[in-house]
């Protein structure tokens, strides 16, 4: 991703869980309230225009999208909606992009990093509630890693977009912390949608349609995992630190952050089983944190 195109990253919001007839102007007229906005669209069906009950919004600045999601809750049109930061394409293809959490974990840590250090630095994206350095037990030296808590899931995807950084002038990689309950969570909506996409494609066979309900492809719904839950003890970490590797590039994507496009082409990554088989990637890079 270029410079430009990441500067337009961080201006943009993606909105679930909208009701079917908030239009465009809908939530124009409600964002509006946080800044100029440059672009918004409501995501619609491309053949039957019906509303797949999501859009996006982008922001003339970055710093308006902080004071849009700093005034949550939103309740547009009788019904509170769930707005996130939009993430890259790249980003949208992860397991753990479209869980919300509280708690983040970070590889690269050093001798010379404290709790201190990491709460301060880690104050500029929210109120910290928890810093964790995980140290060895029998040698009492740093394992490499440590887990950050805040107290809203929104500081966590704004660590997250940002993916490296540098901390006392050593790079730290950043990503969701996922506890053993979420991930249960994944590899079983990894089935569901397995097995809609197995009948979706039974029914094209048959000559009754297509696939591309209003259920399928929605990752920020009403039905998706509740903010916050994950924080127990038992935690899926990133099981050793990365300083050169797992942030990968940018890469190319569209207007839309990872979502799709207003010509319906959103959530291909998403509906196609070869980039989201959490049950065959997932375990290569998540392991328990003991």
């Amino acid at each position: 991703m270029s410079t430009l195109q990441k500067e337009e990253q961080n201006r943009k919001i993606f909105i679930g869980g909208i009701t079917l007839k908030t239009t465009d102007e809908d939530l124009k007229e409600f964002y509006s309230k946080w800044g100029d906005i440059t672009d918004v669209v409501v995501m619609r069906d491309p053949v039957t225009k019906r509303s797949r009950g999501f859009g996006f919004v982008t922001y003339a600045e970055p710093d308006m999208v902080n004071a849009a999601m700093a005034s949550r809750p939103h309740v547009i049109d009788g019904k509170e909606v769930e707005p996130k930061r939009a993430m890259p394409k790249d980003v949208m293809n992860k397991p753990e992009a479209h869980v919300s959490v509280k708690k983040v974990y970070i590889s690269g840590i050093k001798d010379e990093h404290t709790e201190e250090m990491l709460r301060d630095y880690f104050s500029k994206y929210g109120s910290v509630v928890e810093v964790d350095i995980k140290v060895d037990q029998a040698t009492g030296k740093k394992r490499g890693f440590a887990f950050v808590t805040f107290d809203d899931y929104d500081p966590v995807d704004r660590v997250v977009l940002e993916r490296s950084h540098m901390i006392d002038s050593k790079r730290c990689d950043v990503k969701k912390a996922l506890s053993k309950e979420e991930m249960k969570r994944i590899q079983q909506q990894d089935v569901d949608r397995q097995q809609r996409e197995a009948r979706s494609r039974g029914m094209m066979r048959g000559g009754y349609g297509s696939p591309g309900g209003p259920d399928m492809g929605i990752p920020y719904g009403g039905g998706g995992i509740p903010h916050g839950r994950g924080n127990k003890n038992t935690l899926l970490g990133w099981a050793a630190p990365s300083p050169m590797s797992g942030g990968g590039g940018w890469g190319a994507q569209d207007n839309w952050g990872g979502y799709g496009s207003p010509s319906g082409q959103w959530g291909n990554s998403w509906n196609q089983g070869s980039s989201w088989n959490q049950s065959k990637c997932l375990h290569q890079f998540l392991a328990v944190i003991r």
